[in-house]
């Protein structure tokens, strides 16, 4: 077997209208929503970078170049912090700089799927093995969860996905696993089902938006073949590589706040704000007038 490439490649689909969260995303990306001080995309992209990640591929769409914009540099408004002696945030600011170049973005034209938008940043995949992080999806975690899974890609050379156990009745609103040993922290994966009806359902483990996938999954997904709800489905793609290359699914630990719900991305602002000792204080405060 060849040397095992080094994963240094990031795509972060983020063409969605936010629907859920309208009027608040009428002109405003759902992924520039901010938790506490921070935008939804700069965790994800702080979060690859701490899996070693140096290159990143912004799938959008129309009315999204704030996301850009975000990680650009502000001349004006740095002049601005360095004029009034506010070097701390000058130097918040300069740490969320991304190098010149290791950003790109594509445009995905038409909402056909996860999977289509994968698609969409087939030349910047080229060959290379690549992490992709869904930015509604916001991590809590002690080690990055994509640096979890950076390290057991490392350790079984192929395919993996961040998977958690959700109740039986809820399924049917991910991909769920079929599997084919649990070996505790990893899960040898024999088949992957996107939506399945509960009945249906191989096991109550189902995939979050954290994935380590082999480039050969761009040859699936090109064949634009349509699975639930009529879209391109990643999942139906990843599951054309079991059995050809190693799949497995990894019960990452910490914890995962669903950002395209309100109540998820209320409880992930709290979350949050105790994790901070300049704000913790505060909110336990102000949280007893509300119990």
């Amino acid at each position: 077997m060849s040397a095992l490439k080094p994963l240094k490649k990031a795509v972060l689909p983020v063409a969605g209208l936010g629907t859920r969260f309208l009027p608040a995303t009428k002109a405003l990306a759902k992924e520039m929503l901010p938790v506490v001080d921070r935008p939804l995309i700069q965790y994800a992209i702080d979060e690859a970078r701490a899996a070693g990640i140096e290159q990143f591929c912004l799938i959008t769409g129309r009315g999204k170049t704030s996301i850009v914009e975000h990680f650009d540099v502000a001349y004006e408004l740095e002049r601005t912090l360095e004029e009034r002696g506010k070097a701390k945030e000058l130097a918040e600011l300069r740490a969320q700089q991304i190098e010149p170049g290791a950003l790109v973005t594509v445009r995905q034209q038409v909402p056909m799927g996860l999977g289509h938008a994968i698609w969409c940043a087939r030349a910047f995949i080229g060959d290379d093995p690549f992490a992709i992080l869904l930015p509604d999806d916001l991590m809590l975690c002690e080690t990055s969860c994509t640096a979890q899974l950076a390290e057991a890609y490392r350790e079984t050379g192929g395919n993996v996905v961040a998977i958690e156990e959700v109740p039986r009745e809820r399924v049917n609103r991910y991909g769920v696993l079929d599997i084919a040993e649990d070996k505790g922290r990893l899960v040898s994966v024999k088949g992957l089902v996107e939506k399945p009806p509960v009945e249906k359902a191989p096991s109550n483990l189902t995939v979050i938006g954290r994935y380590v996938l082999m480039p050969e999954v761009i040859g699936h997904l090109a064949k634009m073949e349509r699975g639930a709800g009529g879209e391109v489905q990643l999942t139906d793609g990843m599951a054309k590589l079991i059995g050809q290359q190693p799949f497995h699914g990894l019960r990452y630990q910490g914890r995962r706040f669903d950002c395209g719900d309100k109540a998820g991305w209320l409880e992930a602002q709290i979350a949050f704000a105790l994790e901070r000792p300049d704000m913790a204080p505060a909110v336990r405060d102000f949280l007893k007038k509300y119990t």
